[in-house]
């Protein structure tokens, strides 16, 4: 029986429904602004015309006088109709045109780029149940989770999310050896030597063409010299370390107790192993809000994907303190646990044997 329609709240959903699909839509054009430069262009020199901002970025001027009325449409951009130009505000150039902003957004639409190219192989496992392999995603991935993660590195891991641990900044500033499990492209890594030129740093990842980039990015940081990259697995990575970190990766894997394990055996004695994940409640509900449905929907085109295509038990972005004190403490054998940092985004785990 067909249950009678509110249309109050008919209304209410569909004018929600609008909003959703104007942002969806217009976030393919905030990744074309971000490749063709235009949001860089528009904050290097000024308000401008369609056609004045076509000749800064080289691009048609047809296309950038629509791009424009859309990211005007959204707030991205301001409109003058007296002189016809459009300004990218100081508040909007910092999240979108500034490379070293703590507050980048670019790389989240890189990441929305590779959920989109995998909704066909999406479609096919939401039915067989089966995974995706972290490698096997578009390369804009890989790029854009580095992009999208490290402006919170960058504002908070040197500043704030290190102090939090206990007595780790003195062994940093004297010299210890510090391995970064699951590095990806290795910003976290190379943030940590430039801060602490006496210790030295091994980040490992299974993704070989993460790897190459990494290495390429430690020759261009200048720390070659005390960073290293390697391929190797999250269970069996090799060496001892007086700091193992894991930056928004535990959740991901295929093994994340087997992972603690390892770690607990790889760390030097009086060791600590970091643990920053996705700050979330353990309960669902704890999370239905902006920040969860957006990590919630990564982590169903990603983070899911991945871990069930190794067999593992897919713990999700959105884990919760308690299942991963099950995972380290309960399974991985450390015998404290402490949430040592939090931002809006993150929580800092700090586990002692």
């Amino acid at each position: 029986m067909t249950q009678p329609i509110d249309t109050a709240k008919l209304d209410a959903f569909m004018n929600k429904i609008v909003q959703d699909g104007g942002a969806a839509a217009s976030a393919v054009l905030v990744a074309l602004g971000d490749r063709l430069g235009l949001y860089k262009a528009l904050a290097r020199g000024g308000p401008a015309t369609p056609a004045e901002l076509a000749q800064r970025a080289e691009c048609a001027e047809r296309y950038v006088r629509e791009w424009l009325n859309s990211q005007a449409a959204g707030g991205y951009v301001t409109y003058d109709a007296k002189s016809g130009r459009y300004t990218l505000p100081a508040e909007q150039a910092f999240a979108l045109a500034d490379e070293s902003s703590p507050a980048l957004v670019a790389g989240m639409f890189q990441l929305f780029e590779a959920m989109w190219a995998a909704l066909p192989r999406l479609e096919k496992v939401f039915k067989s149940g089966e995974g995706i392999p972290w490698g096997e995603h578009h390369p804009c991935l890989f790029v854009g989770t580095e992009r999208f993660f490290r402006p919170g590195y960058a504002a908070n891991l040197i500043s704030s999310w290190l102090p939090a641990l206990e007595g780790v900044v003195p062994k940093l500033e004297r010299g210890i050896r510090v391995a970064d499990v699951g590095c990806g492209l290795g910003a976290s890594t190379i943030l940590m030597a430039q801060a602490y030129p006496k210790s030295t740093f091994v980040g490992f990842d299974s993704h070989a063409g993460s790897i190459e980039l990494a290495r390429q990015r430690a020759r261009a940081a200048g720390v070659a010299d005390r960073v290293t990259f390697e391929v190797a697995k999250a269970t069996d990575f090799p060496g001892t370390f007086d700091l193992v970190a894991i930056f928004d990766a535990l959740h991901d894997m295929e093994d994340p107790v087997g992972t603690a394990r390892h770690v607990r055996r790889a760390l030097a004695h009086d060791g600590t192993f970091m643990v920053i994940e996705p700050n979330a409640g353990d309960r669902p509900e704890d999370n239905h809000n902006p920040i969860g449905r957006m990590f919630y929907s990564a982590s169903t085109c990603l983070c899911v994907p991945h871990s069930l295509s190794q067999g593992g038990p897919a713990l999700g972005a959105q884990a919760g303190d308690a299942r991963l004190r099950d995972v380290i403490v309960s399974g991985g054998g450390f015998g404290k646990l402490r949430r040592a940092a939090q931002t809006p985004f993150n929580v800092v785990l700090e586990a002692k044997v």
